[in-house]
């Protein structure tokens, strides 16, 4: 975006910052004072449809926050990306350099930051031939299913947009299916659903709690980043 952030003589703005989520466990992480939050429950209609009845003169920026699976062979479970720019197709948009240095300070002391690009899908990329190739084409660190959406809706309503994405399951590991499609529309999973495929195939128990391991250390070091979240830093004024 043109332009540039008002000097530190300016008023604070007091326009809560948006917060966008894919799973309630993140959306809990990233409540707290001048936020609003939502989560999409993985679910990019959904998620569309939200945006399209919030008012983007309510808030003063705009941060997709959350997990995401790895692209760069190098980035292990619970590696934290802030984003240099969002990729889905030919569209690509860039972070606001102000919002992401907040996001930044806000990470926990001693913890490594990766900058690099996220790629944007629209269904889950579960195995490591699909992710290699995204990485191959964008050469994105990351990749999840709300950044491109709420860049998207950001870059529209003219507001600075940023994200924070910690690698959950790494460029060599594979998702299993169920572990994609266990989620309530309130984005919390649904045990029984997973129970359920477990009694149908046993064999999943092993990629489930390798799966679930990284899930935890993702949510661990998201937990790391939340002191932007809890209102200890915060974007002065809106780019223009």
């Amino acid at each position: 975006m043109a332009g540039g952030i008002a000097t530190a003589g300016a008023s604070m703005d007091p326009r809560p910052v948006l917060i966008v989520t894919g799973l309630v466990q993140e959306a809990k992480i990233a409540s707290g004072p001048g936020m609003t939050v939502i989560c999409s429950s993985s679910d990019p209609a959904q998620l569309r449809a939200l945006l399209a009845g919030f008012d983007p003169t309510t808030i003063r920026g705009v941060i997709s926050f959350g997990v995401a699976g790895g692209l760069d062979p190098q980035l292990k479970s619970g590696a934290v990306v802030v984003a240099t720019e969002v990729m889905a197709g030919n569209s690509c948009w860039k972070t606001s350099e102000t919002l992401s240095e907040e996001l930044i300070a806000g990470a926990g002391i001693g913890q490594k930051v990766f900058r690099g690009g996220l790629a944007g899908v629209e269904k889950v990329v579960t195995g490591q031939v699909g992710k290699a190739s995204l990485r191959s084409g964008t050469g994105a660190a990351a990749v999840d299913m709300e950044s491109h959406i709420a860049a998207a809706y950001a870059a529209e309503a003219g507001l600075p947009f940023a994200a924070l994405r910690v690698v959950s399951d790494p460029a060599h590991r594979a998702l299993p299916e169920l572990a994609t499609t266990a989620i309530k529309p309130n984005g919390d999973i649904d045990i029984s659903k997973v129970m359920r495929g477990i009694v149908r195939n046993p064999l999943v128990i092993r990629a489930l709690v390798s799966t679930g391991r990284d899930f935890n250390r993702a949510l661990r070091s998201l937990r790391d980043c939340r002191s932007f979240f809890r209102g200890k830093t915060g974007l002065v004024a809106a780019e223009v």
